[in-house]
């Protein structure tokens, strides 16, 4: 029994050691979030078990759980780096197969037909609005940007405010509001589906989107020319690592300490 019971520390051991590589891998990736292993006791007994005969046989993981704390800021000068000073996640749809991800990474950039997307081609969501700039609906639509106004005037450059508001300015001086950038908030963040690219999925865990604006409820304000780094720390990182290693090995030995007994109980009966 001790040798599975050692073998199951070792293998949780690996899975931790495994998450904190990544962790540590992702240090300097934009708007990563790191993870932490849990893990749980496993017991021999039952309800007709005598309490103080119930003995432990190992630990399982539990879970794997996502930290949405918000990283450190990083400035970068582009108009459309963009990142979000609080809660909430951009929204962006696959133009191919109408995917909705959502992510903190805002590195976003105008592609040839006017939309704002990533570097995968995930387009960006905006609130529709009317002409004083409220939005007049939750749900979700491309960010595109017109290549002309009404006069016929060309795009000269995109910006993006503290409440979300898209503005295209155009040659004969004047601008135009496209929209707001949809931010997306859940009951449960550490329920969203990790699909890479920074990028998640909602999922039964989480529970549905609730959309708003930049600035409104509980969303945060958009900072433009920024970028939301990772919140990994490598120190912190560095001693959970040494900590997994000496689990590694203390379950390592007591299979090597097994083993000698097992081979001495052996040797007494030849």
């Amino acid at each position: 029994m001790s040798f599975y019971t050692s073998l199951n520390g070792l293998k949780n051991a690996q899975t931790e050691l495994s998450v904190i590589a990544n962790n540590l891998a992702n240090a300097e990736t934009t708007g990563f979030k790191k993870s932490r292993v849990n893990f749980a006791d496993i017991v021999a007994g039952t309800s007709a078990t005598n309490p103080k005969q119930v003995k432990g046989i190992g630990s399982a993981v539990q879970s794997i759980d996502q930290n949405f704390a918000i990283g450190p800021t990083q400035q970068t000068g582009a108009a459309l780096d963009l990142a979000i000073d609080g809660e909430g996640f951009f929204t962006k749809v696959n133009p191919l197969n109408g995917k909705t991800f959502y992510t903190r990474n805002g590195n976003f950039n105008l592609d040839g037909a006017g939309y704002i997307t990533d570097v995968q081609g995930n387009r960006l969501q905006v609130l529709p609005v009317d002409a004083a700039g409220i939005p007049t609906s939750t749900t979700p639509q491309d960010a595109l940007i017109p290549a002309t106004n009404a006069a016929g005037a060309e795009i000269m450059s995109v910006n993006v405010r503290t409440d979300g508001a898209v503005m295209a300015a155009y040659a004969d001086g004047t601008s135009t509001e496209v929209g707001k950038i949809a931010l997306a908030a859940f009951i449960a963040p550490p329920g969203l589906l990790q699909v890479g690219n920074q990028n998640w999925q909602a999922s039964g865990i989480s529970g549905p989107p609730a959309y708003g604006a930049p600035g409104a409820s509980r969303f945060g304000t958009m900072l433009s020319g920024s970028l939301e780094q990772s919140n990994v720390d490598v120190a912190e990182e560095m001693v959970g690592l040494i900590t997994a290693q000496r689990y590694f090995q203390a379950n390592a030995k007591a299979i090597d300490t097994a083993t000698q007994l097992s081979q001495t109980v052996i040797n007494l009966r030849s």
